[in-house]
């Protein structure tokens, strides 16, 4: 991927919204209908702002850390915490419950609006589906439970098709009508450790990073000529007394209409990226950020940089 010397870097400005969490932030969403934000922290606590406004509009506290969150609609969403719990919150009305259990810490959400499903995944080594229409209560909820080789460590969606990335470099796809089996299991091809997989906006493929500064651009279709056009690249590193520091790539974000897309890395900069051409655009840098992860969320046909 080209990333020439003149390309632009800016230091990021954005808003600060009041009543901030006080401890890490794990995860941020933004509502797909408006601009409300999801905020999960270390704090114990899962936020909801409006941006626009700079509101908190309602809090839920946990009794442990929370690891994700997503949103359902734009009044109420989906937490997943240290606790082994899957919490549904209602801010509209200041109700939560129980959707169920893993056995171990539950480190990523989704909502799968296609099924009408909630998708964990857990250092427990499985995934699990939940219905959230049925009443309080993992008898009631529990859709299926499907084994993983290794701990739980990301997962994507888009349509049908669910991307898990595990432990041990593992990637399992399913097509969520027919979970019994994964449609395709894979390795990465990124020598090392898993940190983020997100889905390509149309359908065709997915993005995975590492722990060592790379990115692969991976492709569903198995014909030659699909997996001819996969790739990957360097990213986040930075070059002192001929010295390469090499940075964690800890999220990838799509921008869902144009298909460019960004990443965050522990060296403090978000670099955004032409995928079709393989060039990097801009780059920003972050002044703040938490305990060395940034977060980066897609709004409408805005980029935000967080």
């Amino acid at each position: 991927m080209s990333a020439a010397a003149a390309v632009p870097a800016a230091v990021g400005s954005g808003k600060e919204l009041a009543n901030p969490p006080s401890d890490g932030i794990s995860n941020l969403r933004f509502s797909n209908h408006s601009d409300h934000l999801l905020v999960s922290s270390w704090d114990k606590t899962v936020r909801l702002y409006d941006a626009d406004a700079n509101v908190l509009k309602g809090e839920f506290v946990h009794p442990g850390a929370v690891l994700d969150c997503c949103f359902h609609d734009d009044s109420s969403g989906f937490s997943a915490g240290a606790d082994h719990t899957v919490r549904r919150l209602v801010f509209s009305s200041a109700k939560e419950d129980v959707l169920g259990r893993h056995d171990a810490p539950v480190r990523c959400i989704e909502y799968s609006y296609a099924a009408g499903q909630v998708i964990t995944g857990s250092w427990d080594k499985t995934i699990k589906c939940w219905d959230p229409r049925g009443v309080s209560g993992t008898e009631r909820t529990l859709v299926g439970t499907y084994p993983q080789q290794e701990r739980v460590y990301s997962l994507s969606l888009v349509g049908n098709r669910l991307v898990v990335a595990t432990a041990g470099r593992h990637v399992n796809i399913y097509d969520l009508r027919n979970m019994s089996q994964p449609e395709q299991k894979r390795d990465s091809s990124l020598k090392y450790q898993t940190r983020c997989v997100r889905c390509f906006p149309n359908g065709t493929g997915y993005a995975l990073s590492s722990v060592e500064g790379r990115v692969s651009m991976e492709f569903f279709d198995l014909s030659e000529s699909a997996q001819s056009k996969k790739y990957a690249f360097k990213c986040h590193r930075k070059s002192e007394a001929g010295r390469d520091t090499v940075y964690p790539v800890n999220a990838i974000a799509f921008h869902p209409i144009y298909g460019t897309f960004a990443t965050g890395g522990c060296d403090g900069f978000v670099n955004v990226w032409d995928g079709i051409n393989k060039k990097r655009l801009y780059q920003v840098q972050l002044i703040l950020y938490v305990k060395g992860k940034m977060y980066m969320v897609v709004i409408h046909d805005v980029l935000l940089l967080l």
